[in-house]
C-alpha cells in the first residue's frame, strides 16, 4: 500500500485544536499527487499529453479526532479504474502514530484533454503506471454510470422522465 506521512502543524488544525477537514483534503491530495509523480505522471509527462487530473467528490469519514504534535500517515489504493483510464477512483486511509484508522475517505475523478476541455482516456503505458497502484478488495472496472451513483445534475435528466 502507498503511504506518505505528514506531521500536523499548527496551521492544519482549525478552532476545535483538531485537525482540519480542509487539512485532511490537502494531505489526501498531497499524497495522490505525490504517487503519481513517482509513477509517470509527472509535469512533463502531462503536459506531454495535454492532461489534467479533475476530482469529482471526495467523502470524508471521521471517527476519531487527531491532534498536532504527532505524525500521521496516509494511505492509497486504487478502488477502481475505467478501462481506458478516464475515470479511477482513490481510497485513502489516516492512521495515527499508533497505527489507528482514524479517518478515511472515497475519492473519484477523471483525467481532461486541457486543450478540448473533455474527459480522456489515458495514454498506454500511463494507464498501466495507474493500474499498477495497490487495489482495493472491492476493486471494480469503472463505467460513466459509476461517476453519477450520487445523483445527476438536472442538465443531465431527460424532461420525459419527469412524467
Amino acid at each position: 500500500m502507498y503511504t506518505k506521512e505528514f506531521e500536523i502543524r499548527w496551521s492544519d488544525i482549525d478552532a476545535n485544536r483538531h485537525l482540519a477537514n480542509t487539512s485532511y483534503i490537502n494531505f489526501m491530495s498531497h499524497t495522490r499527487m505525490s504517487f503519481l509523480m513517482k509513477n509517470g505522471f509527472g509535469q512533463e509527462e502531462l503536459a506531454k499529453h495535454n492532461l489534467g487530473p479533475v476530482v469529482f467528490y471526495e467523502h470524508i469519514y471521521y471517527f476519531k479526532e487527531v491532534f498536532p504534535g504527532e505524525p500521521v500517515k496516509v494511505s492509497l489504493q486504487l478502488k477502481g479504474l475505467s478501462e481506458d483510464g478516464m475515470y479511477f477512483e482513490f481510497i485513502h486511509n489516516f492512521y495515527d502514530k499508533s497505527g489507528r484508522n482514524f479517518a478515511r475517505c472515497e475519492m473519484m475523478g477523471g483525467w481532461i484533454d486541457l486543450e478540448k476541455r473533455k474527459l480522456t482516456g489515458l495514454p498506454e503505458a500511463m494507464f498501466a503506471n495507474l493500474n499498477n497502484l495497490p487495489h482495493t478488495d472491492d476493486f471494480k472496472v469503472l463505467t460513466k454510470e459509476d461517476t453519477r451513483k450520487h445523483g445527476r445534475l438536472p442538465q443531465d435528466i431527460d424532461p420525459n422522465e419527469l412524467g
